[in-house]
């Protein structure tokens, strides 16, 4: 069968594969219409009569590579495969979107479990479901997920990292908008949850292969920026001026506690008056991001929770200004702190948390002991057995507190041995202009 064979096909006409270089059961048919398809018919293992329509003449398609295609196939047939079968399923497979409608609904009722064998936080959903709406739905949601590829996957870490998906979405809160921006940070995290997603698939049996796995992502670009002693100063001038100025009191409370403690803002923001024992200085974290977590707390943070409660055991100790909710405004509240300050951008505050996990190493604490203070995975059930047997933690608390206290006063260069017993108390943590 050449390429003037196929040509000459009448409306709903066929011609098959002859001589001794032809395949078996390969043709071409053409319909009613000028429409020519090159087909296959084969039976498989069990003896069932199959036929398989390789594609539409015209590129690729030309009676040579189709041939080849059907050689391929018959391969297959012989190895036990069923093409017609595969096709139809994949035809009939769910889409991109639907899967991850599948996985978030999982992951909200609990089903869907970390590696730490727990069910995901409502924080983490609510960032899985952004970046499906926003970057994976818009670029993949359509395609069949069998018929994804690594190729597909490498082009939309591509194009989400050159700003394919970048647009402002209205939120329904009044006058809210959401900046999406992209970038390869965006592009690297979410082809982190579209490969978590796609293993998810290979467990269901949607999937045989990954296609997320082996595709290189960009680097995440973190940088573990830290507080020099004059950022320090300007900090604790920030806070002053923003105390001046009026800003909502628990703000101001909430980024002096993390410059303190080195907590996430997340753990801080939660915190709630029955999770306190200011009396032996510890807190008892019952959901963070490691799990269960035990903190010691400092002098210095035991007193300025002093100065905001107490409160009932249910109530937030940093409440946000309106409703019963957490404070979701820190952020743009603490950006308005180091500008008052003087401060860059990129002071942010998980930048208080690695400053003071920075100090405590300057400070010669070991890897456990500052994990232990800050709530570093695997720490909580050990920090609980330390308190209880001693105040090494509460001590080492102090002393990288007392030093903190006095870089915010200006004197950065002390190094503070004994803690925050120097004289000083929360309210002379700002320089006053």
């Amino acid at each position: 069968m050449g390429l003037k064979d196929v040509r000459a096909l009448a409306a709903n006409g066929e011609v098959w594969d002859g001589g001794t270089e032809g395949v078996a059961g390969f043709g071409a048919r053409r319909q009613r219409t000028d429409a020519i398809a090159y087909v296959l018919l084969y039976r498989t293992a069990e003896g069932r009569s199959r036929r398989y329509t390789i594609g539409r003449h015209g590129a690729p398609w030309t009676p040579e590579t189709a041939r080849k295609e059907a050689k391929r196939l018959l391969g297959g047939v012989a190895e036990g495969t069923d093409p017609a079968a595969q096709k139809r399923e994949k035809r009939q497979a769910a889409t991109v979107g639907e899967l991850c409608d599948i996985y978030l609904a999982d992951a909200e009722t609990g089903r869907l479990l970390t590696r730490r064998g727990m069910a995901k936080k409502q924080t983490t959903l609510d960032t899985d479901r952004s970046r499906i709406e926003r970057h994976i739905k818009p670029l993949l949601g359509s395609m069949k997920v069998p018929s994804v590829t690594r190729a597909d996957v490498e082009r939309f870490m591509h194009d989400v990292a050159e700003g394919g998906t970048a647009r402002r979405v209205k939120l329904p809160k009044k006058r809210a908008v959401s900046i999406v921006r992209g970038g390869k940070g965006a592009a690297s995290r979410t082809l982190g949850l579209l490969g978590a997603i796609f293993t998810y698939a290979e467990r269901k049996r949607m999937i045989s292969e990954n296609p997320v796995r082996g595709v290189i992502r960009y680097a995440d670009g973190k940088r573990e920026r830290r507080l020099s002693d004059t950022e320090y100063m300007a900090l604790g001038t920030g806070l002053a001026n923003a105390a001046r100025a009026s800003m909502w009191p628990a703000a101001i409370a909430a980024a002096r506690f993390l410059t303190l403690t080195g907590w996430r803002r997340g753990e801080a923001l939660a915190l709630r008056w029955g999770m306190l024992d200011l009396t032996r200085r510890t807190a008892r974290l019952p959901d963070t991001k490691t799990g269960e977590s035990f903190r010691p707390l400092s002098s210095a943070a035991c007193d300025l929770l002093q100065q905001q409660g107490p409160g009932a055991p249910d109530a937030l100790v940093f409440p946000a200004s309106r409703g019963d909710g957490t404070m979701n405004g820190l952020p743009s509240l603490f950006r308005r702190i180091t500008t008052a300050g003087g401060l860059p951008v990129d002071v942010t505050p998980h930048v208080l948390r690695h400053s003071f996990a920075s100090l405590a190493n300057d400070l010669g604490y070991s890897e456990a002991t500052i994990g232990m203070l800050i709530g570093h995975k695997g720490t909580g059930s050990m920090t609980r057995g330390y308190i209880h047997h001693g105040d090494a933690l509460t001590a080492a608390a102090d002393r990288i507190a007392g030093t903190i206290l006095r870089k915010l006063a200006g004197e950065g260069a002390a190094e503070v041995m004994d803690g925050p017993g120097v004289g000083r108390t929360v309210g002379d943590w700002c320089v006053t202009a």
